[in-house]
This record gives structure tokens, C-alpha cells and sequence, in this order.
């Protein structure tokens, strides 16, 4: 099991770094460079691929083994950041866009494969759980890696030498893949040669009835709704670094404080509720979107604090709170993802939680690259009051749904015979 673990860990780890690239260290370099909050804004287009994962997944779960789509993927990322090392980002700017793009195409190829390797190898709900945390916990310690660790080394070491180092932890990853004693489990060969041909490719020809099934699932639509709309708060978490860096904050001090701090607390969040939304979804799910609401109304009141000493501290609180809640959340919302597919037949699970994922990326993706053109025309405190108007909205919908809605039954059936 512990091998399945570190496994598993290392690959979300590698996974998550260009993530923690261009959600902590990109818009910090941009906007100490002069850039403006909308052109930083924009750079959330470079997701897309994310967006188009579920066009290819039938591809990867068909074609090929897993070993060879990670170390392909894998390998593919290594040569990116090879590539990326001879640019200069303020000549070149164009081309650092290119290779973020590239490197988000190849973790996202990368996600299906793991994540279907990941279906073979973990059995039973131990082993579930465990793995769950591997997932959430590795992607989240690549993404302060990449965005708290390397941004406070940046000046020193150069944007060459950050590059050449990602290179060859990617390659030295690689290498490993390549001989993981993992992926010769026998649940995975299977699966491997199991899903090719038959009626899978006849569904895989008629997508119209794959899309009629999806949406026959029970829970489905209020399911869609959730996961475009929950993260509408993710513009508030996207320019309050930018607002402090504004303000007094140095490149230095907030990739410390906000992109290894504050993702701290989003890793112990996201461990918590691990174990606790498993047991108390329903009831979880309303207490926490309040508490993000109200922690927002904290955050949203900071914008009229311009001195720094007093900024400060209240920031450091307030960015480790709303990431602590916002990991809760994040793995609230995959478990909540999973109860909808399980009501799903078998032959369509994989395809029913590929499409909620795609949705869960797109939705975090058409807000925060509309965010920073929001603050740019009316402010910072015009934008975090339509920011905290829209987190509340969320609070409201998901309070509805446990009562009268889609998260009903399942709090039905938390409650003890």
C-alpha cells in the first residue's frame, strides 16, 4: 500500500507544479513587471486544455498503457521546461505563454492516466481514502513548490536555472515511472486490455447517447450547477495577493505567506475533510460555505486598511483562513462528485466523473480570468463586494440543496438506523 501511495503522491506532486507555476509565481512576476490585472487575468485562458480533457480521455483509456501515457506526458513536461529555460520572460513573453500552455496540456493528459491507474490500484474504502489524500495533499505540495518555494528564489536563481531545475525533476520522475514495480499490478493490465473494443467503441461512435445517459443520472443537473458555480469566489482569492502586493507586500514576503503558508492550511483543510465530509457531507456542506462567506466579509474589510503593520497580520490570518476553508471545500466538492457517479451505470462512471471534473475546471476558469478586468474598471472594493455577492449566492444554493434539493437523499443517508 505504501508503495501505491508514494506512487500515486509523486505523480499529483508533478502534476500540480505548473499550477502553483501560474496561479502563485506567474502573476506575482507579471504585476511586479508592470503588467495589469486584466492582462493577468487573461493568463487563466492558458487552463484550457483542462477544459478539453474529457475530449481526449476516451483516447488515453483506449490507446496505449498507462506506464507509457505517463512517462510520455511526463517526459513531454521535462522537454517544456527544457524549452522554457533559454526564454526571457520580459522579452519573450509570447513564448513563456506557449510553454505554459504546453505544460498544462501534458498534465492534463498526465490526469487521465493517473487517475485511471489510480482506479486499478486502490480497492476497498481504506485504500480509497488514503489515496484521495494522496491525490489532494501531492497536488497541492507541487503547487507550493512550484508557487511559494521557487518564487522566493526567483531574484537569486534566475528564471533559467528555475526551469533547468524543473527539468530534471521531471525527467529524474520519468525515469522512475518507467520502472514502477506499481504498474505491473495485475487490476491494471487488465484494465489496460480490457476497455478496448466491444461496446465501448460502439458507444464511443454514438457520443449523443453517452450524453443522454450523463444527463439521465440522478442529481446530475443541480451536480453541473454546483461545480460551475462554487469556486465564483475565486477572484477574491486571485487578486487579494495582488491587492497586497499593492500594498506595502513584497514579492518575497507574500510568496512565504501566501504560496506556502496559506497552502499549508488549504493541505490541512483538504486532510480534514478527508475524514470528516466523508461521514457528514450534508450537514459539512452548509457550515462551511458559511463560514466562507463570512470569512470573505473578514477579507472584503481589509481593503479599507492601508496601514501596513495592522494590513499585515490581518491578511496573513485572513489568506490562511479562506485557503483552510477553501481546501475543505475542494474536497467536499470532489466527494460530492463521486456520490453523483456512483448512481451511474458502470459502463459510463469514468465518463460521468471526467465530464463533473471538466466542469469543475471550467468553471474556476471562466471567473478568475475575468476577475482581474473586474478590479482594473471598478476597484478592488467594488469588485470584492460583487466577489462576496456571488460567494453568498453559492452559500444559498448549496443551503436549498440539502434541504429540498439534489443533497437531500444523500443527507438522508448519512443519518443513523
Amino acid at each position: 500500500m505504501n508503495d501505491k501511495l508514494v506512487f500515486l503522491g509523486l505523480l499529483y506532486f508533478v502534476q500540480g507544479i505548473p499550477y502553483g507555476l501560474q496561479s502563485s509565481l506567474l502573476p506575482v512576476y507579471l504585476r511586479g513587471a508592470g503588467h495589469s490585472l486584466t492582462r493577468i487575468g487573461f493568463t487563466k485562458i492558458l487552463y484550457f486544455p483542462w477544459v478539453l480533457k474529457v475530449l481526449w480521455a476516451p483516447l488515453v483509456d483506449r490507446v496505449g498503457t498507462k506506464r507509457r501515457w505517463l512517462v510520455g506526458t511526463v517526459s513531454g513536461l521535462a522537454l517544456t521546461c527544457l524549452s522554457s529555460a533559454a526564454l526571457a520572460p520580459e522579452a519573450h513573453i509570447w513564448g513563456v505563454a506557449g510553454t505554459l500552455l504546453a505544460m498544462n496540456t501534458f498534465a492534463s493528459v498526465q490526469d487521465i492516466a493517473v487517475d485511471g491507474a489510480a482506479v486499478g490500484l486502490l480497492k476497498g474504502r481504506g485504500e480509497l481514502g488514503l489515496g484521495n489524500t494522496a491525490q489532494v495533499v501531492g497536488y497541492k505540495a507541487g503547487s507550493v513548490f512550484a508557487g511559494g518555494g521557487l518564487l522566493a528564489v526567483i531574484d537569486v536563481a534566475g528564471w533559467s536555472w528555475m526551469f533547468m531545475l524543473l527539468t530534471f525533476v521531471y525527467a529524474g520522475v520519468a525515469l522512475f515511472v518507467w520502472g514502477a514495480p506499481v504498474l505491473d499490478d495485475e487490476s491494471i493490465k487488465q484494465a489496460d486490455g480490457g476497455r478496448r473494443g466491444g461496446q465501448g467503441t460502439t458507444e464511443a461512435m454514438r457520443p449523443w447517447r453517452v450524453w443522454r445517459k450523463l444527463m439521465a443520472v440522478p442529481g446530475t443537473p443541480w451536480t453541473i450547477l454546483y461545480v460551475l458555480t462554487y469556486k465564483l469566489e475565486q477572484g477574491a482569492v486571485t487578486m487579494f495577493p495582488l491587492f497586497l502586493l499593492d500594498h506595502h507586500m513584497t514579492a518575497r514576503e507574500l510568496s512565504f505567506w501566501n504560496g506556502v503558508i496559506a497552502m499549508g492550511f488549504s493541505i490541512c483543510g483538504s486532510s480534514l475533510g478527508g475524514l470528516l465530509l466523508a461521514q457528514f457531507i450534508g450537514a459539512m456542506m452548509r457550515r462551511v460555505f458559511v463560514l466562507r462567506t463570512i470569512s470573505m466579509v473578514f477579507q472584503s474589510s481589509l481593503l479599507t486598511v492601508l496601514e501596513p503593520s495592522p494590513l499585515m497580520k490581518m491578511a496573513v490570518l485572513s489568506m490562511s483562513v479562506q485557503h483552510f476553508l477553501g481546501g475543505l471545500i475542494t474536497t467536499l466538492t470532489f466527494t460530492t462528485m463521486m456520490h453523483c457517479t456512483q448512481r451511474a451505470e458502470e459502463s459510463i462512471q469514468a465518463t460521468h466523473y471526467s465530464f463533473l471534473a471538466t466542469l469543475e475546471v471550467l468553471g474556476k476558469l471562466m471567473f478568475s480570468a475575468l476577475a482581474g478586468g473586474v478590479v482594473d474598471w471598478c476597484g478592488f472594493q467594488v469588485a470584492f463586494l460583487f466577489f462576496l455577492t456571488l460567494s453568498a449566492g453559492t452559500a444559498l444554493h448549496v443551503w436549498t440543496a440539502t434541504f429540498t434539493g439534489a443533497l437531500r437523499e444523500t443527507q438522508l443517508k448519512e443519518q443513523p438506523k
